[in-house]
């Protein structure tokens, strides 16, 4: 007789449907959180423009069906605009204590941090103590965000835009909403500045749950379809004995030559996908899923034991990341967190792949269910090279632990819950959604935001006021050129408020035709752009605009004349790190190798030490032959790299190249720069290479 006794969370779940009463109550508390973690440090000043293009369309395998291309690239062009970017953090890293917010019940505790983008840092399942999580043990930035600085560990929540969330190292809103069965319910929301639309999540914990629910609602205000991007990203421990299911027999994937690829599961390339530490490389692969096949994606360890996310037939995709376990993946994880630390990410979108967005509809809302929790299965069945076994085995345990239809009608009954108001406030996030209330009400708009959602007077900061003002008062509040010029804004309605302001001979300030000609170029006006930027000018010289009118030279090809207005730009001053790095970045893509090396001379000691621009000085060094001093930038720890760069490791390679050329008085030809790769391995230090010899890199 074969006799399969049930698991832990099985019992406890079906407990928890006949009698939920029996359970404790739910709780929801704010308690200290402290770990060693860096400073995440001051927002750069300059605006980062986004490129002349909407889409950005992958290389695609002849193979691909055609309904699987059909939003492939669409609408996923980098931009970053109204926010500035995030890269004055370190690697220094010292205890400091952030406010948490805690969800638990006697099955599960929840840790959340609102300050940033609400990260869920921990998953608990009690009450033997096991994490289901990968718990990052420091908060460390990274260069992987849409604004760069990004940390690893936990779930994160995407939305707007191909990458990690604007909002990742952000403040956002938390209130407590009362559940169905008045217990707490936790509930985290913004207002999107980019694409101009709220959206909440709320975390349901009910007594007796062995499973974490999020329910998300993603409006669309706008008599405008909105191209919608939304993914949940969920770490979990790296192992070799940790295996990704998933219930499908192939998947996209993209290389970093051939784009993507229709591949099989789970054997490609001679190895096995579901097992992360058999590739060298960082990969990836999207599930494709068969009609009707219910959602879900579970990462297991050699005792069939691990977490598992489902969700409602809203939320379509589900991929794998790894980052390889050559020298550069296992840099990365150490880089992220600390040494022995290591996770791989199993992702929930709502497209097939996140190299695409999706049509919202004019006026639509919105709303999935999602799930996570502990789940066991047959370790025997779990890890059988016969993958068809293996998934299905996962696929019934799922069902047997928390069927399909059971998410579904939670996902009925906790839509009551959406559309109340809170009962306390736990954070705060921007002003931003408290300002566009007063938007709306001043220009006669309908509110674009549901009224449960509290974005209260208080929320509205310094960076709301210049914005405040000029929409009461008609005007911005003057600065000085010395300043920075404050936080940004590229939302259409508010340009008839700028060029009012600007016309006016009352009024008139650099600053207005500063922001008048930023919000033009973030929309593609380029002469318009240049036309505000001249008027600044004619008020006040400031290294503010002529930087800007540097950056718009360069989009239309004029290297020289951007190389100059750069110049001008430093001159003007102020004379900040930022500025340095970017005069320093359009000298070199200009090739004028002997006048960034020169300009580095002359900076002041502080700005020099910057690490961006001790790179761009090695590389000019390097060009000019100039080598001596150039050893010491392979010793020490950039922050600022960027996910996919292979800056240090170029460098390295190119410096032993002259190096030997100079030594041996020959040139730097085909024969040289093989010798130097075989020969002269790049320091672990430096060595963020994310792919090996055969070209097989992801995109995150």
């Amino acid at each position: 007789m074969n006799l399969q006794i049930p698991t832990p969370t099985v019992i406890a779940f079906a407990l928890f449907i006949a009698s939920p009463s029996i359970f404790s109550a739910t709780t929801l508390r704010v308690e200290p959180y402290t770990l060693p973690a860096a400073e995440l440090g001051p927002e750069n000043p300059l605006p980062m423009f986004r490129g002349d293009k909407e889409d950005d369309v992958p290389k695609l395998d002849p193979a691909i069906p055609e309904a699987d291309k059909r939003y492939l690239g669409w609408r996923t062009a980098w931009r970053c605009l109204p926010h500035r970017m995030q890269d004055g953090y370190n690697r220094d890293k010292k205890p400091r204590t952030f406010d948490s917010l805690v969800l638990e019940n006697e099955c599960l505790r929840a840790t959340f941090l609102p300050q940033f983008g609400g990260r869920l840092v921990s998953l608990v399942q009690k009450p033997d103590g096991r994490e289901l999580l990968s718990r990052n043990p420091v908060f460390q930035p990274a260069n992987l965000a849409l604004r760069n600085a990004w940390f690893c560990g936990g779930i994160e929540w995407n939305t707007t835009l191909r990458g990690h969330h604007f909002l990742t190292c952000s403040p956002v809103f938390a209130a407590e909403v009362r559940g169905t069965e008045g217990e707490p319910v936790l509930r985290l929301y913004e207002w999107d500045r980019v694409r101009c639309f709220p959206w909440q999540i709320d975390f349901h914990l009910p007594p007796g749950s062995p499973f974490l629910f999020a329910r998300m609602r993603i409006v669309n205000p706008h008599d405008r379809e909105l191209p919608m991007y939304w993914w949940t990203t969920i770490a979990v421990p790296e192992r070799r004995d940790v295996r990704t299911l998933v219930p499908a027999t192939t998947a996209l994937s993209f290389n970093r030559d051939t784009g993507v690829s229709l591949v099989p599961l789970p054997i490609w390339n001679g190895r096995d996908q579901t097992y992360t530490t058999q590739s060298a490389s960082a990969y990836d692969f999207f599930s494709r899923f068969a009609a009707g096949q219910r959602r879900w994606i579970a990462a297991l360890d050699g005792e069939g034991r691990g977490l598992f996310e489902t969700s409602t037939d809203r939320l379509r995709g589900r991929k794998l990341w790894g980052w390889g376990v050559g020298q550069g993946g296992r840099r990365w994880q150490e880089f992220l967190s600390v040494r022995g630390e290591a996770y791989i990410e199993i992702q929930a979108g709502l497209a097939q792949t996140q190299s695409e967005s999706i049509p919202m509809p004019a006026r639509e809302t919105w709303c999935w269910t999602e799930a996570f929790g502990p789940l066991e299965a047959d370790p025997r069945r779990i890890h059988s090279p016969d993958w068809q076994r293996a998934w299905k085995t996962a696929d019934e345990a799922i069902e047997k632990t928390l069927p399909r239809m059971r998410v579904e009608q939670l996902d009925t009954k906790f839509a009551a819950v959406t559309t109340r108001a809170p009962e306390r406030s736990l954070h705060l996030g921007s002003g931003w959604a408290a300002l566009e209330r007063r938007r709306c009400a001043a220009q006669g708009s309908p509110n674009p935001i549901p009224t449960e959602l509290s974005f209260p007077p208080e929320s509205l900061g310094a960076d709301q006021q210049p914005w405040l003002a000029l929409l009461e008062k008609s005007e911005l509040p003057k600065r000085d050129a010395g300043e920075e010029p404050g936080a940004l804004m590229t939302q259409p309605e508010w340009q008839p408020l700028l060029e009012k302001s600007a016309s006016s001979t009352n009024s008139v300030h650099w600053l207005t035709w500063w922001h008048l000609g930023n919000l033009r170029m973030e929309a593609l006006d380029l002469d318009g752009a240049e036309k505000a930027w001249q008027a600044s000018l004619k008020c006040q010289q400031t290294g503010w605009t002529l930087r800007n009118l540097a950056v718009l030279a360069e989009r239309r090809g004029d290297k020289a004349k951007a190389c100059d207005l750069m110049r001008q730009a430093w001159q003007a001053g102020p004379q900040v790190a930022p500025l340095a790095v970017e005069y320093l970045q359009t000298l070199t893509r200009a090739e004028r190798y002997a006048e960034a090396y020169d300009f580095v001379a002359t900076l002041p000691e502080a700005v020099r030490a910057h690490e961006r621009v001790e790179l761009l000085w090695a590389k000019a060094a390097i060009e000019t032959g100039k080598l001596d001093g150039v050893e010491r930038v392979f010793k020490r720890e950039f922050a600022t790299i960027r996910e996919g760069e292979v800056s240090l490791t170029d460098l390295w390679f190119a410096f032993q190249e002259k190096r030997l050329a100079a030594v041996e008085k020959v040139p730097v030809d085909d024969k040289l720069r093989e010798r130097v790769r075989r020969g002269f391995r790049p320091p672990r230090l430096i060595d963020f290479r994310m792919y090996s010899t055969d070209g097989s890199r992801a995109r995150r």
